[in-house]
């Protein structure tokens, strides 16, 4: 007959407490400072505060570079020249009023020949000028006349030709003035308009010269042909060898 070994409840109590420590030693064996996170609030706001202020000054070093690469492209606009030029054709204008001036018949624009052919055609009649001279001198002067009022219409003709240009020119000059970039280019364009008004005041100037030139010398004939006319009435009135009867042969001789 076999012996039953009963175990009883306190007995497997106690070889249950006597285990445990031996499988929860490897646990207990773990420093337990090492699982603690220590938190600074003091720290974590000086630090926050820190990276704050970097930030604002990131800010305001952009902000400059912005301010300095917007200033730099206005510096380049204002100094950027006006890719239009109305020079040349102004100039081609002024050259050709000044060469229907030079172009005057006659007497032209010049002081010495002036006086030169006053004394000489419209000085005082010489008593002693036979009538052929007379007539020949006062026809010379009608010539100087017409030569002038021609010259003058040709002025007249070449101003009025130049305005459809000057229009031409105002244009593109305002246009160029209301879309230029910068102030360089808005200042060149306001001085070519300046250069465009100079021109049409030469032309006005030109005109009146050619103008007042034919004027004179529409004048200058009357006074001498008066002067002359007096001569030749003097002449006529003066005793001669007055009437001298003669036969008359009339009808081839009938």
């Amino acid at each position: 007959m076999k012996t039953r070994s009963v175990r009883s409840p306190a007995v497997l109590l106690a070889a249950t407490m006597l285990a445990t420590p031996i499988a929860l030693s490897p646990v207990a064996t773990t420093p337990a400072y090492a699982w603690r996170i220590v938190f600074d609030p003091s720290n974590y706001a000086q630090n926050v505060l820190t990276a704050a202020r970097t930030l604002e000054q990131i800010n305001h070093q952009i902000t400059s570079l912005q301010n300095e690469a917007t200033m730099l492209i206005n510096q380049a606009r204002n100094l950027a020249s006006l890719p239009f030029s109305s020079l040349q054709q102004l100039q081609q204008n002024v050259q050709r009023t000044q060469q229907l001036l030079t172009q005057a018949q006659n007497i032209a624009f010049d002081v010495q020949r002036i006086d030169q052919a006053f004394q000489q055609q419209y000085g005082n009649v010489s008593m002693s000028a036979t009538d052929q001279q007379l007539v020949s001198d006062a026809r010379s002067r009608w010539q100087n006349t017409v030569g002038g009022l021609q010259d003058a219409m040709r002025v007249q003709a070449g101003v009025v030709s130049n305005i459809d240009t000057n229009r031409t020119q105002m244009s593109e000059l305002v246009n160029q003035s209301q879309g230029a970039t910068g102030a360089l280019q808005a200042t060149q364009a306001g001085n070519q308009l300046l250069a465009l008004q100079s021109q049409q005041l030469s032309d006005l100037v030109a005109l009146l010269a050619a103008n007042g030139r034919a004027g004179a010398l529409t004048e200058a004939e009357r006074t001498a042909a008066a002067e002359q006319g007096r001569e030749q009435r003097r002449r006529f009135l003066t005793p001669g060898s007055g009437y001298q009867p003669g036969n008359a042969q009339m009808f081839n001789g009938n």
